[in-house]
């Protein structure tokens, strides 16, 4: 039973172990995307699961290219799984949009271990005072899930999020009725990746972007997936619910391998992060790059705050760049947002992948939410 099952009724407002006031909202929309079309069958069992790693992540190939056959409207109605957070004297003008990576669900950004120590809705609430709106991306958790090759991949999901926003930037979000003056979109990892590429396809979408666990030199995607152990997600116990295809790590040794730093986390968490986790589609890890290598327009000031030591964005060492006058591989990222009223990289030191549920997240968090000060993006 995942994290957002624990009688918190939809549209019911829930006090936890703070001050923040949150209501989980299942919002409908209808949405449509250009898919791509893949020459794949959905993985049928553990065997067909590695095969597929193994392909994706081979050396000098480009597996994604030899499969696809071409593009697809893909349009639906589908549910996605909500929590808005509002600080205890009543919303803010500024609203956090907060989308997850792979491997998790929107209770990432407010997890729950040790008191909700953890928890990134927890200071952005309670301490700084902005309203936070965490979705489950489609095909995880409690969103509507779907056929994991050719619907569930980064376009369908990208416009997802696209619809939610208008919902929030209109007023017309179901069970919410509130306009908010300045959206800030931040990320996490696959979702920093989504967070970009809406910035590129409508620049003008978002007030502030903040990209988490995040580069785009996408050299060690194959790294993050060799380390993953992706087998079948619905012969794992906790997500039986899942499609044949959809994939899942097969260890908590996965886990640690991707997300954390050597002496950086408590050994309890790993075990909750691994016990929580959530599976990926073949199609989102077919189409993960999204339009992360296109230049964007976007014109608010920009994040980019990455692990020193994360796995699928740096390699393992987010300071090698083997180049004198490049600081950092995330750094590179500033010559795709050249109009960027602000752009900062920075390098969290001694963290890996799962920024907010390290020890470093003390730094992480106040690194974030100092940047939005200094950016004219401070809340109420």
């Amino acid at each position: 039973m995942r994290r957002f099952m624990l009688a918190l009724p939809v549209f019911g407002l829930v006090a936890l172990t703070t001050a923040k006031k949150c209501s989980n909202i299942t919002v409908p929309i209808s949405i449509s995307a250009r898919n791509g079309v893949f020459n794949l069958s959905a993985p049928a069992n553990n065997i067909e699961a590695t095969n597929f790693v193994l392909n994706l992540a081979q050396a000098g190939q480009n597996y994604s290219a030899t499969l696809l056959s071409g593009y697809q409207t893909v349009s639906g109605d589908y549910n996605i799984s909500t929590t808005l957070c509002h600080p205890d004297s009543g919303p803010s003008s500024i609203l956090q949009v907060l989308t997850h990576g792979i491997a998790f669900d929107r209770g990432y950004w407010d997890f729950s271990y040790n008191g909700y120590n953890y928890s990134y809705v927890n200071q952005a609430v309670d301490k700084y005072g902005y309203s936070t709106f965490s979705w489950d991306r489609l095909g995880v958790g409690e969103s509507s899930h779907g056929e994991p090759i050719n619907e569930i991949q980064v376009w369908l999901e990208v416009a997802a999020l696209s619809s939610l926003t208008g919902l929030l930037r209109n007023g017309s979000l179901p069970g919410a009725g509130q306009k908010y003056e300045k959206l800030i979109h931040v990320g996490h990892s696959f979702g920093s990746i989504q967070s970009y590429t809406l910035a590129v396809i409508n620049p003008s979408i978002s007030d502030g972007l903040i990209l988490t666990g995040f580069s785009q030199n996408g050299s060690f995607i194959s790294d993050f997936l060799y380390a993953g152990g992706l087998i079948e997600a619905n012969t794992l116990s906790s997500l039986q619910e899942f499609p044949t295809g959809y994939l899942a790590s097969s260890d908590v040794s996965s886990a640690q391998r991707n997300f954390f730093s050597p002496g950086d986390f408590d050994p309890d968490i790993l075990s909750v992060a691994y016990s929580t986790g959530q599976p990926v589609t073949p199609g989102e890890l077919l189409t993960i790059g999204g339009l992360s290598g296109v230049p964007s327009e976007f014109a608010g000031p920009v994040l980019v705050i990455t692990g020193e030591r994360d796995i699928p964005f740096c390699g393992g060492n987010c300071l090698a760049t083997g180049d004198p006058g490049l600081a950092s591989i995330p750094m590179s990222s500033k010559q795709f947002l050249n109009a960027s009223s602000n752009f900062e990289a920075y390098i969290v030191p001694g963290a890996g992948h799962g920024l907010n549920l390290e020890y470093s997240h003390v730094t992480t968090y106040s690194q974030i939410f100092d940047f939005l000060g200094k950016n004219g993006l401070a809340a109420d």
